[in-house]
């Protein structure tokens, strides 16, 4: 990587989990962040203004591992699925595929990329996952600033705090058109959302046994919602291996960005043994 000082503020742009660059989640990817302080790299992601920009800000003895961090417009974030899956295709296509190790803040992320017909899939491992009911407290706040009503939840779904590698509340809607009519108390949520540690809220409504739709308020990192959250998908494998609501390997299908007009495609795959979730998506150059 060349480490003259233009090479170290130039911004890839990717878009994640979509074929089109006018779909999925775009990420911003600086290669070489290596002589990037952090207020350097939080006005660069604020310059970006994407949900997020992802930063190597150094690479290790095997030239496959990588130390990755992420900022949002507001804020530095632990970890990142979209600007994972985004800088791994960057590399591949400058690499040639095959696994990629990112030291986050998180945790230890692997990504396995492919090629083929000139496009690249990766398929990024997470940390661990967990996930608990929500407390009652926290629900009534986040459904305040939600201006959704109890009603508005599918009853087969608790409502949890999910990890996989940040937190996210989780939460299902009882039908499609609740969660298309997506209207929120911007400042209320970010606030409620700040005080709990909650990245995103993962809203979901079930189609199909594997198949769901999800939109993700992000406004603590100055968002009002995320196309794509791989972060957020990891985590829900993980609510539903916590659940029960999956008991034999998996793969579910997560449909986002539809109702903001940019379509997104995450594959979730699950095994009841392994705490670990996978997820899969490819990403395109922005031109």
């Amino acid at each position: 990587m060349e480490t003259d000082e233009r090479s170290l503020t130039d911004v890839l742009r990717y878009s994640a989990f979509t074929d089109d660059p006018a779909g999925g989640n775009p990420a911003g990817v600086v290669l070489d962040a290596s002589g990037l302080d952090d207020p350097a790299m939080l006005a660069l992601a604020a310059e970006v203004g994407y949900s997020e920009t992802a930063f190597i800000t150094g690479r290790d003895d095997d030239e496959r591992r990588f130390r990755l961090r992420f900022f949002s417009p507001l804020a530095e974030v632990p970890f990142c699925g979209h600007a994972t899956v985004a800088t791994a295709v960057a590399l591949a296509e400058r690499m040639g595929p095959g696994e990629l190790v990112f030291d986050t803040p998180a945790g230890e992320i692997t990504v396995a990329t492919s090629a083929e017909e000139g496009a690249v899939t990766a398929t990024l491992t997470s940390v661990e996952t967990r996930s608990r009911p929500a407390r009652e407290d926290e629900l009534t706040e986040a459904l305040t600033a939600l201006r959704w009503s109890r009603d508005d939840l599918d009853p087969g779904f608790t409502p949890h705090v999910a990890f996989g590698g940040v937190e996210h509340l989780v939460l299902a809607a009882a039908s499609r058109a609740r969660l298309a009519d997506l209207d929120y108390d911007f400042d209320g949520l970010a606030e409620v959302m700040g005080r709990h540690g909650w990245t995103t809220v993962q809203l979901v409504w079930r189609e199909t046994q594997d198949r769901f739709h999800a939109r993700d308020p992000f406004p603590v990192g100055g968002v009002v919602e995320d196309p794509a959250t791989g972060a957020a998908a990891a985590a829900f494998g993980g609510y539903l291996l916590t659940t029960g609501l999956v008991r034999e390997p998996s793969t579910i299908a997560i449909r986002q960005g539809e109702d903001m007009g940019r379509p997104s495609d995450l594959l979730v795959h699950l095994d009841p043994a392994d705490a670990r979730v996978r997820v899969t998506g490819r990403a395109v150059p922005i031109i």
